[in-house]
């Protein structure tokens, strides 16, 4: 069952997206060569208890930790290691929190130091195939037109869509119906109303779109060992349009990135 929020939800929603949001803008200072993901989950784990906030990885389902850490071609539900961090890697880091009732949940995917070029546009494609993605969620759209934006936006580069794994509605839980695939059928699916807020987040591989999931019960990796991007973002239907709770700025902000990607879909400033 599909719950709607209210404008009062949706700014508590807000709130709680943005402590994330500000998470990993933190974060994205200290993603260098020689930095251990632990150092990072411990890091990211005071900030959030700082602001009066829970971190809403820690327990969920038994998770150990407070961030999802899923480096090269681990997809998602990496767990933190003391494995230093490497000069060329990219990793994804998921982050949730939990204040005043409400979840919020986003990802960004980061390299590390000197990434090859290749690497580099897949993660600047699934970035794009996101906001592709957050355009086709707004009122009388279907769950298949946001899935289909994603799917042909990334498949025209040769790219794997994750099938096994998708997006999902979020508010007083952290994983709400509906669930949000990241490929699809133009105008399949459930209709979006008005108060719907989901987290969007494509997972893209640079090969096969196939994956397995390790022993531990969480790690997944892409089947071919080829890397993996992953970007996330908490989006509400408001005024029928769709408006990011989310934000990449204070990430952009850390490292010197001038951006306008998130405008149109601002109707505050953040």
């Amino acid at each position: 069952m599909i719950k709607i929020k209210t404008r009062e939800e949706i700014e508590l929603m807000r709130e709680s997206a943005l402590i994330v949001s500000r998470t990993l803008g933190i974060l994205a200072k200290e993603v260098k060569p020689g930095v251990t993901p632990l150092q990072l989950d411990k890091l990211a784990e005071e900030f959030i208890r700082d602001n009066g906030a829970e971190p809403a990885f820690l327990g969920l389902y038994d998770f150990p930790n407070s961030l999802c850490m899923s480096p090269n071609d681990q997809v998602v539900h990496g767990i933190p290691t003391n494995k230093p961090l490497e000069d060329g890697d990219i990793i994804s880091i998921d982050c949730g929190s939990y204040k005043n009732g409400f979840y919020g949940d986003h990802a960004y995917t980061f390299p590390v130091g000197n990434v090859d070029e290749k690497t580099l546009q897949l993660l600047q494609v699934t970035k794009e195939s996101l906001y592709e993605g957050v355009r086709a969620f707004r009122a009388g759209n279907r769950i298949g037109d946001v899935g289909n934006a994603i799917q042909v936006y990334a498949e025209k580069y040769g790219y794997g869509i994750v099938r096994e794994l998708v997006g999902h509605g979020i508010g007083r839980e952290m994983h709400e119906d509906p669930e949000m695939p990241n490929y699809g059928k133009k105008g399949r699916g459930k209709k979006f109303v008005e108060g719907m807020v989901v987290a969007i987040e494509p997972m893209v591989n640079m090969g096969t779109q196939k994956i397995k999931q390790h022993k531990d019960g969480w790690t997944i990796t892409t089947k071919d060992n080829l890397p993996s991007a992953h970007f996330e973002h908490d989006v509400a239907i408001v005024d029928g349009k769709p408006e990011l709770l989310s934000t990449f700025k204070y990430i952009y902000d850390a490292l010197g990135i001038e951006s306008n990607e998130e405008d149109e879909f601002r109707q505050i400033k953040i």
